[in-house]
């Protein structure tokens, strides 16, 4: 039997399935860490001391950092599910695009947006 090349249709619309959900997901994090950011400054301390208020702004900031990687981290994220879906539209979803040959369907239910096979991401890591 010959080694199987692609993933049928409905093995693609099983991943679409998946890749939707976490994108539905991920879109509404991406947007309560936005709107966190952009919040951030409105907690005043005008009523406090001084000290306490410089402490605060500092732990603020901190935390206002903290946000923004996690916001561009799930930007990220986000980017690449939706060219899984592009690969699935396409029909090259689930193909490794170092070794051409088909990455295993649980490695794709972990991780939605794989591009590369384990075996070739652990090459690419010597």
């Amino acid at each position: 039997m010959a080694e199987k090349t692609r993933y049928s249709d409905a093995e693609l619309e099983e991943f679409r399935a998946i890749i939707m959900e976490k994108l539905q997901l991920a879109e509404r994090d991406y947007e309560k860490l936005k709107s966190s950011i952009m919040n951030a400054d409105g907690n005043d301390t005008d009523d406090t001391s001084p000290t306490y208020k410089v402490l605060e702004e500092g732990a603020n900031t901190l935390s206002k950092e903290e946000t923004t990687r996690l916001a561009a981290r799930q930007l990220k994220f986000i980017q690449n599910l939706r060219a899984a879906l592009v690969r699935i539209e396409n029909k090259t979803y689930g193909i490794c695009r170092e070794t051409g040959k088909l990455i295993p369907a649980e490695r794709l239910r972990a991780v939605p947006h794989a591009t590369l096979s384990i075996e070739a991401k652990q090459h690419g890591k010597h």
